[in-house]
This record gives structure tokens, C-alpha cells and sequence, in this order.
């Protein structure tokens, strides 16, 4: 499971994994709740939970309690990009308790630590795609 973290006073954000032995605390936190960075090797950070995908991409919502998925008459918000106002379709959403088919899990930082978060969460170089022409 991986984990964003945003930083509100620098406006940055970064990105760990969450290990496997770990991710049993996160299963059935609700979007909203206050957990310890310490599960992300931030310590002495607490993360609060703003949203998360799940294995096929769709966004959680805060207004969709448990843990499922499902179709949503939306006309805004989370998962909603209208193309005129008023507009309302349904949408397939995730609901707002974390599970085991969560995927990613967005948070903000809500009180540091000692060490900053560039320090702790080093930036990682990922695979360069080749060149296709």
C-alpha cells in the first residue's frame, strides 16, 4: 500500500510504502482519522487521512461510508468533473473506511516531527522509459 503525505507548509508532498506488517493498523480507519507517521518511518508526525484509490483507480469518498464500492449520483466533489452546472451522473466510487483493496492513501501532515519530511522520506528515482520513435 503506498502513502501520500502533504506537507500544507511547503507545499510538497511525498510519497513511501507502507510495509506489509503495518498495513493491518491501517484496514478499517475511516477518512478523517488522525494516524501516527511513524507507520511510514515519519516519527513524531501525525497524518491525517484525506482520501485514497483503490486497486482500480477509483477515488474514496468521504460521504460513502464503509469500505465498498459503488454507484453514486454525483454532481461535484471527489471523483466528479461537471461540464455544466447542475449537472448529476452516476459514478463509481470507493467508500470512505480503508480496506484491503485500498491502494493508495492520501494524507496531510497535521504536527511535524524533529527531522524534516525531505530527510526522513528521500526522493526516489524511478525507470526511465525508453525512447519509442
Amino acid at each position: 500500500m503506498k502513502i501520500v503525505v502533504s506537507n500544507p507548509k511547503d507545499g510538497k508532498s511525498y510519497q513511501a510504502e507502507v510495509p506489509k506488517e503495518k498495513e493491518g493498523s491501517l484496514i478499517g480507519k475511516l477518512i478523517g482519522t488522525e494516524i501516527d507517521g511513524g507507520i511510514v518511518g515519519a516519527s513524531g508526525y501525525t497524518l491525517k487521512i484525506t482520501g485514497g484509490s483503490d486497486f482500480a483507480g477509483f477515488p474514496m469518498r468521504h460521504d460513502v461510508s464503509g469500505p465498498k464500492r459503488q454507484n453514486s449520483l454525483l454532481s461535484g466533489g471527489t471523483g466528479m468533473n461537471s461540464d455544466a452546472k447542475g449537472m448529476r451522473r452516476a459514478k463509481t466510487v470507493r467508500g470512505n473506511m480503508l480496506s484491503d483493496e485500498t491502494m493508495q492513501i492520501n494524507t496531510i501532515v497535521l504536527t511535524a516531527g524533529e527531522k524534516p519530511l525531505a530527510e526522513l522520506m528521500p526522493k526516489t528515482e524511478g525507470k526511465k522509459k525508453e525512447d519509442r520513435r
